[in-house]
């Protein structure tokens, strides 16, 4: 619509989104026509995001490995899904680190007689799970308000080392903890 002139601006409920398309084609009846079929499409697209987010969440509430793992903040339904469903059995790793080589979050090494290069990290892994993890990162970092001891570290690595650096180091944290939680059957404690 921007094309047109036109601007929606930011709306976030379903109510005051028709209302403003409302106004916008009352300023431009033209358009009513051509973008009707694609507002259309969008809402209907919508619903069925809406439906599949519950979806999730009653299938994460139903698992109990999943309702341990949503108790970590920055860990929503997806996230605990995904990761139960990549590891599978906590106890096939010797080491709660392991995990986030498993997903890919540790630096590459280069190693060739003396020297012992770290890169970015190796990738290797599941990428899903990898990318889920970020993700619970990034809430950690940009969302959670609630001061505790893994996002008080990311934050100081975001100062020091920058942005993605920082959500990398707490996914792969994430990850650790994660694992922790689940092997030994605890619950999260924010203290």
């Amino acid at each position: 619509m921007k094309l047109f002139g036109l601007r929606m601006g930011s709306v976030n409920t379903t109510g005051k989104h028709a209302e403003r398309l409302h106004a916008l084609f009352q300023q431009r009846p033209d358009l009513e026509p051509l973008f009707a079929p694609l507002i259309t499409s969008i809402e209907a697209l919508e619903e069925q995001l809406r439906v599949s987010g519950r979806l999730l969440e009653r299938r994460a509430a139903a698992d109990p490995v999943c309702v341990r793992l949503m108790t970590v903040p920055g860990v929503g339904p997806i996230t605990a899904l995904t990761y139960a469903a990549s590891i599978q059995d906590p106890h096939r790793f010797a080491r709660s680190e392991d995990v986030g080589a498993y997903a890919g979050l540790v630096p590459r090494r280069s190693q060739s007689g003396e020297r012992d290069t770290l890169g970015s990290i190796s990738k290797a892994g599941d990428g899903l799970l990898r990318r889920a993890l970020y993700e619970a990162a990034n809430v950690v970092l940009s969302r959670v308000q609630r001061p505790f001891a893994l996002r008080e570290w990311g934050k100081r690595i975001e100062e020091a080392k920058g942005t993605k650096r920082a959500r990398t180091a707490v996914a792969r944290k994430l990850a650790i903890l994660l694992h922790s939680l689940w092997l030994h059957e605890t619950e999260f404690r924010w203290a």
